[in-house]
């Protein structure tokens, strides 16, 4: 019987898309784009500035409710005084 290690080449789904090399490049292009709007067209992107703040607060909601399961009316543990 052989007792040997099997390398994992691929990324398993803890690890999932950013830590990878594509997740990394598109991330990098991503941080260039936005470095080049700023620089660039200072006055175009200030001017959406308000509007991409409204949209930044359902966007957050939808993720950040993720982590912490459903909204349900489950049992408590604890008793009410």
């Amino acid at each position: 019987m052989s007792d040997h290690i099997h390398h994992q080449t691929r990324l398993s789904p803890e690890q999932g898309f950013w830590r990878g090399g594509g997740g990394l490049a598109l991330l990098a292009a991503g941080i260039v784009g936005a470095t080049y709007l700023l620089f660039e067209h200072t006055a175009q992107v200030m001017q959406y500035l308000p509007l991409g703040l409204l949209l930044l607060c359902p966007l957050m909601h939808v993720f950040m409710h993720r982590g912490h399961g459903s909204h349900g009316g489950g049992s408590r543990s604890g008793t009410a005084r």
